[in-house]
């Protein structure tokens, strides 16, 4: 009877509206609450100041939305009282408008509270969605990580401190953290017009089996490429470029690395300004550029095509034949074959080798 009155006293306060509910756990593996809704969902809505938000697709037509609750850093320890007296200073809403889900979790703003009470009574509070595929979202969060699985339309979201992860996406990406890591995995753009735009402040980048016009960017940490396909942007300014088996356009760039790339097809555009570059083209179908200012350049690639050639470094090693042009020990600047296909090499303090 009790505890009747406390859920009709907690409905009626307007806290939380819960379709089901489970007392006293507070922990990762259950849901804090769940609701369900029907209909055409075509979107979802998402905020929340300190949890994660994850949407997995691919489900029928109806959707459901579970949330998770639990203290400031991961503490799981909370009990129900503690729980619901601390809910009591943020505004939940789980609601649908139309063929969309909106899910928010506000903390209200108190200025009775010190600083450091407010942050020892905060929570966490996360939302897990369950959608059909063919959905779009847009997504915020200033405490948790991002994870989208499954899903096709465009996908817009934004974290301040957490992870993005993506997989079986199809679709416009639009990402940002500012403290977190970036994967991408089987990920492509369904129409012309999409465009795969993720960047970090604070964390590496892992990209892979994904296709499309990509643009990754990390101000503090390493790329890894594997298996893409497209016209492919990837800059750090604090860590390495690493990739291979990629097909299309690639630009990569870092202030703080080295650059190591194999089985490269197309055209190449890539620089350091404090380690080597390594490159594997197994296809020479566009300009090649690779620049380093503190490192040597190794190159290997095929060399029995029309290529007009700019290399130039301390000490070069190329193999000549069918040349025409200038050659010096530490420039050389002709053609291959009667000419073609533009590759510039240059290494300011180091060498260029090729083919050795």
């Amino acid at each position: 009877m009790k505890r009747n009155q406390f859920l009709l006293t907690l409905l009626s306060a307007g806290t939380i509206a819960l379709t089901s509910f489970v007392p006293g756990r507070t922990d990762d593996r259950t849901p804090y609450q769940t609701k369900t809704f029907s209909g055409n969902i075509k979107a979802v809505r998402a905020e929340t100041s300190g949890g994660s938000l994850t949407i997995e697709g691919g489900t029928d037509m109806n959707a459901k939305v579970e949330m998770y609750v639990h203290g400031n850093n991961g503490n799981t320890n909370l009990d129900k009282a503690e729980i619901q007296e601390r809910l009591k200073d943020y505004d939940i809403s789980i609601t649908q408008e139309g063929s969309t889900i909106i899910a928010t979790a506000k903390r209200r703003s108190n200025n009775n509270d010190r600083t450091t009470d407010r942050w020892k009574k905060s929570l966490s509070i996360g939302f897990k969605f369950y959608t059909p595929r063919n959905v779009s979202t847009d997504l915020r969060t200033s405490g948790g990580s991002i994870s989208l699985a499954a899903l096709t339309g465009p996908q817009k979201f934004r974290t301040s401190g957490g992870s993005l992860n993506m997989t079986d996406i199809n679709g416009d990406i639009n990402g940002q953290t500012s403290g977190g890591s970036i994967h991408l995995d089987r990920c492509k753009q369904a129409e012309t017009s999409d465009r795969i735009d993720l960047q970090t402040s604070g964390g590496s980048i892992e990209a892979k089996s994904s296709s499309g016009t990509l643009r990754l960017h990390t101000s503090g940490g390493s790329i890894r490429l594997t298996d893409l396909k497209g016209n492919i942007d990837a800059q750090t300014s604090g860590g390495s470029v690493n990739g291979s088996d990629i097909d299309g356009d690639l630009k990569a760039g870092t202030s703080g690395g080295s650059v190591r790339l194999a089985n490269v097809s197309g055209s190449i555009d890539a620089s350091t300004s404090a380690g080597s570059v390594d490159v594997s083209i197994t296809k020479l179908d566009g300009p090649v550029r690779l620049v380093t200012s503190a490192g040597n350049i190794n190159v290997k690639m095929p060399l029995n095509k029309g290529i007009s050639l700019n290399l130039s470094g301390n000490r070069i090693k190329i193999p000549l034949n069918n040349f025409s042009g200038d050659t010096e020990k530490d420039h050389i600047k002709g053609t291959l074959n009667g000419g073609g296909v533009a590759v510039t090499l240059s290494a300011n303090s180091g060498s260029v080798y090729v083919n050795q």
